[in-house]
């Protein structure tokens, strides 16, 4: 399996070439050169797996450089009942990802998938961890070192930190929202006392945090010279990585291949639900995938009206669900590729044009960019808003009618995913987060604390370590060098 820039650069790079870094070097995002397809007797096979096992299959898909023993092994030594036990004191941990009916109506099902029982509590170490021990694997193989440079709006950060802490010739540089996460966000970074681990809180928003990252990716000496690599989603082998839940949330509901699914995911930065557009573009059976934001609702806007409007820093709100405060979609150029069949020369000249009026236009009215637009529905997108006051409401019926207790960010899929339900087609809400990591607005909505795992008692009282910095990229750079000593 071969890669590619969504913006059309030449070269071909194998999976352990685009493994430790995130752009391709025209600025353009990786994708394969073809969408590997899984068979119906494939499907039909993995029905019994392990999530290991499961992992291990579909990773061979897209890293066909890597021996598949060594796969095997990765995964076996990523996704264990030990590792994944965090928050749920009632489920089989080897599930890894389990599912829960909350609601069946009218032939309607609503179910949700756990997916934040890693160490930082969030969906985001379903990948991570992955990507630590396939970062490590990957350097011991090189004799190399790696500095991750990476972004957050709350869970990435955290999740990446704790995957990497301890590995061998990485350090991680992780830049965040000064003063815009969740306290309990913060403080599970920022306590973080690993030598190899440094936190930078920029004055502004994530955003702001995004483009610094993307701007030192562009500096392609600069990146090469100081080894630079990312976790963010715009790194490939994350992307595949949250491929795997998909299938395993599938698998886990149907009994059979000719049932379909249909997804909803709560996002942002749209890297949660391009994976499951491509498990999908895989042969997938799902039906619909359907993205839930919050107030800053540019995905929602695009998949309504055809129009991609990025918001400036100043327009971006500060909400109850902070890990989707964001404006600009790092992996919304991944669909677009393929809204557009693929054409580079199109991509690369539409996000450009968001570099330079803030967006682009595919309704196919006067004056737009294209009429691509009308495509969207052959790909099973929809979306769906939801506000604070739709979050505590979602927060306190989930209390009362499934005793369940959901984070803000669930919440926000919750509530999307009934505006979308049909008869016959289980609608899965991918978990996000457990409701300790946003206890402000719990407390809000039931009046009582959320319920802590064990560990994580008194996070906030902990010492932090963080530097606060201005989005000035020269200025990270600077302070990138200063600690590489490169």
């Amino acid at each position: 399996m071969r890669y590619h820039s969504t913006r059309g650069h030449p070269s071909t790079p194998g999976f352990s070439d685009i493994l430790l870094g995130g752009l391709a070097p025209d600025g353009g995002l990786y994708l394969p050169e073809h969408y590997p397809h899984v068979s119906e007797h494939e499907l039909s096979s993995w029905r019994g797996l392990t999530y290991a096992e499961l992992a291990a299959e579909i990773l061979k898909k897209f890293a066909s450089d890597i021996p598949v023993a060594d796969l095997e092994a990765l995964t076996a030594k990523t996704y264990t009942a030990q590792a994944y036990c965090n928050g749920r004191v009632d489920q089989d941990a080897s599930q890894i990802t389990p599912l829960r009916t909350l609601e069946q109506s009218e032939g309607r099902q609503l179910i949700l998938q756990s997916l934040s029982n890693g160490p930082t509590l969030a969906f985001k170490d379903m990948a991570m961890q992955l990507l630590g021990n396939l970062f490590e694997y990957t350097l011991q193989k090189q004799s190399g070192e790696l500095n991750i440079f990476g972004a957050t709006s709350g869970d990435t950060g955290s999740a990446a930190e704790y995957a990497m802490r301890g590995k061998r010739g990485i350090r991680v540089f992780m830049l965040s929202p000064h003063q815009k996460m969740s306290a309990f966000q913060s403080a599970q970074m920022f306590s973080l006392q690993d030598p190899n681990i440094f936190n930078i809180a920029v004055e502004g928003v994530f955003d702001d945090c995004q483009d610094m990252v993307k701007a030192v990716s562009n500096d392609l000496a600069f990146k090469e010279k100081q080894k630079i690599g990312t976790v963010n989603s715009i790194n490939w082998a994350r992307v595949v990585a949250q491929v795997i839940y998909y299938f395993r949330g599938y698998l886990s509901a149907t009994s059979n291949n000719q049932q379909q699914v249909s997804f909803t995911v709560p996002s942002g930065n749209f890297g949660n639900i391009c994976a499951g557009h491509i498990a999908r573009m895989m042969g997938l059976p799902i039906r619909k995938l359907i993205v839930a934001t919050n107030e800053n609702d540019v995905l929602h806007e695009f998949f309504q009206t055809g129009v991609y409007r990025v918001r400036k820093s100043a327009e971006t709100l500060h909400t109850s669900s902070p890990s989707m405060d964001i404006s600009k979609a790092s992996n919304f150029e991944r669909f677009v590729f393929d809204l557009l069949d693929g054409d580079s020369a199109r991509v690369a000249a539409l996000f450009k044009k968001v570099e330079t009026h803030g967006g682009f236009n595919l309704s196919g009215r006067a004056g737009s960019d294209g009429d691509e637009f009308a495509k969207v529905g052959n790909f099973g997108f929809g979306s769906g808003k939801s506000t604070h006051q739709d979050r505590l409401k979602t927060i306190r019926d989930a209390d009362t009618r499934y005793r369940l207790t959901i984070d803000t960010h669930t919440a926000d899929g919750i509530k999307v995913a009934r505006e979308h339900w049909e008869p016959q087609i289980p609608m899965i809400v991918l978990e996000t987060a457990l409701p300790a990591k946003f206890n402000e607005t719990i407390r809000e909505a039931l009046g009582r604390d959320a319920e802590r795992p064990a560990g994580f008692e008194h996070i906030e009282s902990l010492p932090q370590r963080f530097d606060v910095m201005a989005p000035d990229v020269a200025e990270i750079k600077r302070y990138i060098a200063q600690h590489t000593g490169l």
